[in-house]
């Protein structure tokens, strides 16, 4: 299961994700996440245990359709399916975000409504 967590500072948004980006609804929920809140997103993998060919094909079409994605602290076992599936150029990842504490912090999902 997938939460995803918007975290918007100024013109920084962070998808802070939790659990597996793997085929089904976890990617149903991330890609209208991405797209819902700009073109320049951080996607926090610190707390993603596991990534599979569907949830590397959802950062890649997120990629695909102008959305600029930098991967934050990705797990081990995410680090290594990107490598594995040769996408590890094509993302900016970096090991910390060096900004403040987020002014909003919104769970995302229907209005009103928290997905997980």
């Amino acid at each position: 299961m997938l939460t995803v967590i918007v975290e918007r500072l100024g013109e920084v948004t962070t998808l802070r994700c939790l659990g597996r980006i793997v085929r089904g609804d976890e990617t149903a929920i991330l890609c209208p996440a991405a797209h819902q809140r700009g073109r320049n997103i951080v996607l926090d993998l610190a707390q993603v245990e596991a990534v599979d060919a569907a949830g590397i094909g959802a950062l890649v079409a997120l990629q695909a359709a102008g959305v600029y994605l930098k991967l934050m602290d990705p797990t081990e076992p995410v680090r290594e399916m990107l490598k594995l599936a040769k996408v590890d150029s094509i993302f900016e990842i970096c090991e910390s975000q060096s900004t403040a504490a987020p002014t909003a912090l919104t769970p995302v999902g229907l209005p009103d409504l928290t997905y997980s």
